[in-house]
């Protein structure tokens, strides 16, 4: 089968949507289907299966900021493609975000399955509620990653979607080394803004023992003032943004993977990430949090925005072996439920079903 996959996001930029397209993909290729990536880029396409669009511009989305490509040479660009690669199917990825993921909903050149990823809210969708729910029917199949997504998309949009997951390639967290620490180290990654927590995490270091190290991956608007206002704390090692292979070697050598995230996560795929390498998870009890992990189980789960709850978690993990080890193995078992070839496999079936429903009917 050729199946094409819009992601509306750059892909040279870190993202949660940006990897779980690039992954999929790849587990799709594993199985024998061609597949071509169209999604921006600001830099050297980091796949040879991706066909660049053309550049980003910032664009605030759901308390964040989100790389899309409005712009009418990306369009155009998008539509040169569809016509030259003749797909059987077309995956689109959060498809209402502006630029291609729209551009394919508006010309339709195969049967259309899209994702929706995004939960809370959404200013489009609120003021061009006419606009939204055309596009949205011309979509063949949906499907939403968490019951929180499915809930903004029906409310918003009206219709069904089933209810699918965000995956992770769980091989490659066993193929790759762990980064070597020198002593008890806690890892973050993400971008640097509000939502992310990443201030409370700071509040709760001045609560944990001296010999604590934290690793803090990403970067972002609040970079600068967070580096500044705590300068003081040599335990505080900014690496400022770091490849995949990076992040799941440091993911690997940590002794414990946080996720404070205040509001906003649709599905916690970096919880899962966790899981998968074997590091013992502390994160913020919000709803797409509680999607991935049982708290207790898997992770530990602590009120979202508390740095003092937070700073007692990550003590009591950090000093409790046991406890330690007992989330890695469940938390292990519940990562291989979230591996990216069994959704592979679940996508490939909604593929050859719209695109055998679509020549019936022609």
């Amino acid at each position: 089968m050729r199946i094409g996959m819009v992601c509306p996001y750059s892909l040279t930029l870190p993202g949660g949507v940006q990897n779980q397209v690039l992954a999929l993909a790849r587990a799709l290729r594993r199985k024998g289907h061609a597949v071509r990536v169209l999604a921006p880029c600001d830099g050297p396409p980091p796949d040879a299966g991706v066909t660049p669009l053309g550049l980003s511009l910032p664009a605030s989305s759901n308390g964040s900021v989100a790389p899309v490509a409005p712009d009418p040479s990306a369009q155009l660009r998008t539509i040169r493609a569809m016509r030259d690669e003749a797909f059987d199917v077309i995956h689109l990825h959060e498809p209402l975000a502006p630029g291609p993921t729209t551009t394919t909903l508006l010309t339709k050149p195969a049967p259309l399955l899209g994702t929706f990823h995004m939960a809370g809210t959404s200013l489009s969708y609120e003021f061009m509620p006419n606009v939204v729910r055309y596009l949205a029917a011309r979509l063949d199949d949906k499907v939403a990653v968490s019951e929180d997504a499915r809930t903004m998309a029906r409310t918003y949009l009206g219709g069904e979607y089933d209810l699918t997951f965000n995956a992770v390639e769980v091989r490659r967290y066993d193929e790759s080394e762990a980064h070597p620490t020198d002593g008890p180290t806690v890892f973050f990654i993400g971008r640097h803004e509000e939502r992310k927590g990443l201030r409370v995490l700071l509040e709760a270091a001045a609560l944990l023992p001296p010999d604590v190290r934290i690793w803090i991956a990403g970067e972002g608007a609040e970079t600068e003032s967070m580096k500044a206002a705590y300068a003081g704390d040599p335990r505080l090692v900014w690496l400022g943004a770091i490849s995949e292979s990076e992040k799941i070697a440091r993911i690997k050598g940590a002794d414990v993977f946080c996720a404070p995230s205040l509001h906003g996560e649709s599905f916690g795929i970096v919880l899962i990430e966790g899981m998968a390498a074997r590091t013992p998870v502390v994160a913020s009890d919000i709803p797409g949090y509680a999607n991935a992990a049982r708290q207790g189980s898997d992770a530990l789960l602590f009120p979202a925005g508390d740095a003092a709850a937070l700073a007692r978690s990550l003590r009591e993990v950090l000093r409790d072996e046991s406890r330690r080890n007992a989330f890695v193995t469940s938390g292990r078992e519940r990562a291989e439920e979230f591996s990216m070839a069994a959704l592979a496999d679940l996508y490939l079936a909604r593929y050859e079903r719209i695109a055998h429903t679509a020549a019936d009917g022609s």
